[in-house]
């Protein structure tokens, strides 16, 4: 049990994918404008992590390792995340029209999110079993959502904010995730 909880906590805190791996980025930067939009995403990610920890794992053990296919990981992983996505895609659409429009471009981009296929490749790499796996999947989209909410609550300050004006947009933002990222170093003598 121990040891489920240092891989949640690494990989929500100590290693967020977002800030620490910077995997992740174009989702954290382009959705991060409202905290509705950064939280909806946030659970779609995690959703797409959980699902996508569980389905690497049995289909690199059972199916690549089984028939001896380590080769095929990458399109394997690729073709499942690309799956996954596009139920979730098919889901918020039917159930939350506004979240889907809100969400825009940026949801069907999960698909090629590095963070979505760095975790799989990750699970694979640490050799974890499958509830590691699990609980490594829902902590990383844990600390991907909270990235992306603590962000999203500071670039809404930041639009009342007298920022000067050669660094409102981008600028500002880009300077917020370096900081963000800088405070996010402090959780490493945790683990």
């Amino acid at each position: 049990m121990k040891e489920l909880i240092i891989i949640f906590i690494s990989a929500s805190l100590v290693n967020n994918f977002v800030l620490s791996y910077f995997l992740g980025i174009c989702p954290f930067i382009g959705v991060s404008n409202k905290i509705d939009s950064a939280v909806g995403m946030g659970m779609a990610v995690t959703f797409v992590m959980s699902l996508t920890a569980v389905s690497t794992w049995l289909i690199n053990h059972f199916i690549l390792i089984g028939l001896n296919m380590p080769f095929l990981e990458y399109a394997a992983f690729i073709l499942v995340i690309a799956s996954l996505v596009q139920l979730v895609e098919m889901f918020i659409k039917k159930s939350a029209p506004a979240l889907y429009q809100a969400l825009g471009i940026y949801l069907p981009l999960i698909t090629t999110n590095c963070a979505i296929l760095g975790l799989a490749l990750l699970g694979v790499l640490r050799e974890y079993s499958l509830i590691q796996n699990l609980v490594f999947g829902v902590g990383a989209g844990v600390g991907f959502t909270v990235a992306l909410v603590i962000m999203a609550g500071i670039r809404e300050e930041l639009e009342l904010a007298d920022v000067p004006a050669p660094l409102r947009g981008a600028g500002i933002t880009l300077i917020t995730a370096g900081l963000l990222a800088l405070s996010f170093m402090g959780f490493a003598g945790i683990i």
